[in-house]
């Protein structure tokens, strides 16, 4: 049991007797995550670690920069036992925060940066983090008043009341105390299906080990050069810090935000060997009219949501080079088509052992025959601690001997190869993230003119799933529209935009199963009805007034 300076419990739901024998076996390298990025330094300082807006830092640089703001940190009264939360934008920032709270031993909590307050309140508060670091002024103050924060800085903000990391000295004698590889070292957030975005904890072995197999295991040869799409504070996004520089001495091409014209362009120029995003990110980028030539490209991996055979077919036709897919998810889950390549008839690839066992069981929780469907679970050297002050999704997720429970029905087929059949679990994938509906609903539900409400996934062709707010309305009351709705959620109530319903469906009374509940099926129905047919509405108007212009 690790216990921070706040008093936050986390402990591991994994027999250490499997931890032991994963590091024994050579899944876990048994050391911390500084002592490997230390031994990349000294073995490569001249590569490229870090390129992003800013330019090239390579491994020595970025060295520095990890000392100087790991020095400040340490100033600041942060260290083992600490958590810190870190809210900044892709970049070297993001890459030094990450690995200088590391190297002080302390617990980093990323998360997705952006407008909105109730990310910061919830997830620092309940993760009773002591340090935080900012991009932006306005997190910092929206953290002021957390009763366990004592410690704030600001990174790339400019001057103002926090101090600013950007102005620490350098601290070239700075040395790291050595740190238990089973501690933990990050905290992953994910929307899931709470009411609260989650928690997972993962230790040093957990990261630079099983984690860091799944992405040793889509290159085998020579340096890795990645361009990585997604936030770095995503689950996916965490394949860059730890795993990529530290684990794997990989260069990871950053930019700041996504733009398809310049993504494909450093994707040429910096030579990439890998490129990550979601499927929508990809598609975009195919269906780009300009797509350089990309000699160095070795292969173009998905995650975060369910890859399209449409996006897959056009990837391989623009970028000559398989789409490697991931399932995975930040509770512990991963299996991907590395090794048995991107045929249909190999759903998401056979399980890694070094990475993760998977096994599919049926409601007892008793692995049931190859073909026959039954939920995922899975455990492994990847297999994070524990949810972070949340016993009850311990109690719902995690077995007594480890297994991760992931909420989705699958198949092992007779070649041990994983099928996903769907999932079990409510949640909204739009673009790669996940949407807690729950999360949705309870801050809709604030609203004064609000009597019911559902939020329900609407197909979409782009972004895979679109949210839609079902809403009925107090009697007399004027009708709700999309910006009021959306301008209330976040401004009065804190909400992150990208968590922001895009439809709104206003009803006399949602429907209701025979026992009483809403019947989010019924509603879902209804919801892309009434999608359907506002976009065809809308193509009709068009026409006609295509057709009047000609005629006048």
């Amino acid at each position: 049991m690790w216990t921070s300076t706040s008093d936050l419990a986390i402990g591991d739901r994994v027999p250490p007797e499997l931890r032991a024998e994963w590091v024994r076996r050579g899944d876990c390298p048994g050391r911390d995550v500084h002592a490997l990025f230390t031994d990349g330094v000294r073995r490569h300082p001249d590569r490229a670690a870090v390129v992003d807006a800013d330019g090239v830092l390579d491994y020595a640089g970025l060295d520095r920069e990890v000392r100087r703001v790991a020095a400040a940190l340490t100033r600041a009264g942060l260290g083992e036992r600490d958590v810190v939360g870190i809210r900044l934008p892709n970049g070297r920032r993001m890459v030094v925060a990450e690995l200088a709270v590391a190297a002080i031993g302390a617990v980093a909590l990323p998360y997705p940066a952006g407008r909105g307050s109730r990310d910061t309140t919830s997830l620092l508060g309940r993760s009773r983090a002591t340090g935080a670091i900012f991009g932006a002024r306005d997190d910092a103050a929206d953290a002021a008043a957390l009763p366990h924060l004592r410690a704030v800085r600001t990174f790339g903000a400019g001057p103002g009341d926090w101090p600013e990391l950007d102005a620490a000295p350098e601290a070239p004698d700075w040395r790291a105390a050595p740190v238990d590889p089973e501690a933990p070292v990050r905290i992953l957030v994910t929307s899931g299906s709470e009411a609260e975005p989650k928690m997972i904890a993962y230790s040093h072995n957990a990261m630079v080990g099983g984690r860091a197999n799944y992405v040793r295991a889509l290159h085998q040869d020579g340096p890795m050069r990645a361009l990585v799409l997604m936030p770095l504070a995503s689950s996916y996004g965490s394949l860059a810090s730890h795993v990529g520089i530290a684990a794997l001495g990989a260069t990871i091409v950053l930019p700041e935000r996504f733009d398809p014209a310049a993504a494909l362009a450093l994707a040429a120029r910096h030579r990439i060997t890998h490129l990550f995003g979601v499927p929508t990110m990809l598609r975009r980028l195919a269906e780009h009219p300009d797509v350089p030539e990309l000699p160095a490209l070795r292969a173009v991996v998905s995650s975060s949501a369910p890859l399209p055979e449409v996006t897959a077919r056009r990837c391989t036709e623009r970028f000559g080079r398989p789409v490697i897919s991931v399932y995975g998810s930040s509770d512990g889950i991963n299996c991907h088509t590395a090794a048995t390549g991107p045929d249909p008839a190999a759903g998401t690839g056979r399980p890694d052992p070094a990475v993760a066992e998977i096994r599919v069981v049926d409601p007892a929780g008793r692995p049931v025959p190859p073909g026959e469907p039954g939920e995922i679970q899975a455990r492994g050297p990847m297999t994070p601690l524990c949810y972070v002050a949340a016993p009850e999704l311990d109690a719902r997720y995690r077995t007594g001997d480890g297994w991760v429970r992931s909420g989705d029905r699958g198949l092992l087929d007779e070649r041990g190869r994983l099928h996903v059949l769907g999932r079990i679990k409510q949640v909204v994938v739009r673009g790669g993230y996940n949407i807690s509906p729950a999360e949705v609903e309870r801050e809709i539900g604030a609203h004064p003119a609000v009597v019911e409400v559902a939020c329900v996934p609407v197909p979409d062709e782009d972004l895979g799933e679109r949210l839609c707010a079902c809403i009925s309305q107090v009697e007399g009351t004027p009708e709700l529209t999309l910006p009021e709705l959306t301008a209330f959620l976040e401004s009065e109530r804190g909400l992150e935009r990208r968590k922001l319903p895009e439809l709104l469906l206003l009803l006399p009374g949602l429907p209701v199963a025979p026992t009483g509940k809403v019947c989010r099926r019924t509603t879902a129905a209804l919801a892309e009805q009434h999608t359907t047919e506002q976009g065809a509405t809308a193509e009709r108007t068009a026409e006609e007034r295509t057709t009047a212009k000609g005629t006048t």
